[in-house]
């Protein structure tokens, strides 16, 4: 009798033990159920990846430069002769048809070349060089490319041309009243390396058609001296390593006959037209081309914003894209 008490403590004492040794087999589903938020929500917080399902496209060229010979008429490539550009030609989209604006004068066409606008639109219709007129009153691809951040250079031969665009849209601007390779020589000395839109402008196969005549020994001699010059400044940027991210952009702002330009013929209004450069499909243009057409090109490029007031647009054709480009003329 005295043993079962013992008995029944010891009974209660094991049930004890095998209620607490149950117990624990409760704790592994509140652990999972703890754990489980944290490891759904990792996959769903995706707010902050939002902005790269729909990327700004990369622009197809780092740095834009833009090199106008002026008065370069298309029939004198292959008569200065200029070795350099037309090797050039073979690696890049090019027109020989391409128009200028009317009239064809230096400070018109390069107003509509920079600002897309045909000269009814940008006032321009002055072409000396006239403080008191000011400025072109319309938004241009260099203050575009100054708004965005872009360095902005002209390196021009004639001081007219300061007055395509507001100073406060260029960042470097110098006028060198002398040849083309002195341009060009001044340039390398002083080159902006980190530059995003440059415009340079030879000012002597011009000066000496006015002179001598258009296609004349005199002009298309100068002709190969910027070809020349046209070498150096591929072979500085080569040297820079920023030649492959560098749209380069050679064209002319008109032509010329006898000892003037300025009419609406042929030898007036046609130029050439020369891209080279990241995103170029080497061909020969079949798109009808304005100069208007060269600012909507770089920003393209550039991947900037086009006006809409702009009458030119991009040479889509020369990146081998298939998009309509509707033809306009600034005649």
């Amino acid at each position: 009798m005295k043993n079962k008490p013992i008995k029944s403590r010891l009974l209660i004492f094991g049930l004890c033990l095998w209620m607490a040794a149950c117990q624990p087999q409760t704790i592994p589903p509140i652990e999972i159920q703890t754990a489980t938020p944290t490891t759904t929500l990792l996959p769903t917080a995706t707010p902050t990846l939002e902005p790269t399902l729909t990327p700004t496209p990369a622009p197809l060229a780092r740095r834009v430069l833009i090199l106008s010979i002026d008065g370069l008429r298309p029939d004198a490539i292959p008569l200065a002769p200029m070795p350099n550009l037309t090797a050039l030609m073979q690696t890049s989209a090019y027109s020989l048809t391409v128009q200028t604006t009317f009239p064809s004068a230096t400070l018109p066409a390069h107003v509509s070349m920079f600002s897309g606008q045909c000269p009814e639109k940008h006032g321009v219709n002055w072409n000396d060089y006239l403080p008191e007129n000011g400025y072109a009153q319309v938004t241009d691809l260099f203050d575009i490319a100054h708004a965005a951040g872009l360095q902005t250079v002209m390196y021009v031969g004639k001081e007219k041309l300061q007055q395509i665009t507001e100073p406060e849209s260029v960042d470097v601007f110098q006028y060198i009243n002398d040849r083309d390779l002195v341009i060009t020589e001044t340039l390398i000395q002083n080159f902006p390396a980190d530059f995003g839109l440059m415009f340079i402008h030879f000012p002597t196969a011009d000066w000496m058609g006015h002179v001598y005549g258009w296609l004349s020994g005199e002009q298309l001699s100068v002709l190969f001296r910027a070809d020349q010059a046209l070498d150096n400044l591929l072979s500085e940027l080569d040297a820079r390593g920023i030649r492959n991210e560098t749209l380069i952009i050679i064209t002319s702002d008109h032509g010329g006959h006898g000892n003037i330009h300025g009419s609406s013929l042929y030898e007036d209004m046609t130029i050439p037209w020369i891209a080279s450069g990241p995103g170029i499909r080497p061909a020969a243009l079949n798109t009808l081309i304005t100069t208007t057409d060269t600012a909507a090109t770089a920003a393209y490029a550039l991947n900037l914003p086009i006006p809409s007031e702009w009458d030119g647009v991009p040479v889509y054709e020369a990146f081998g894209v298939q998009a309509e480009k509707p033809p306009k003329s600034c005649q």
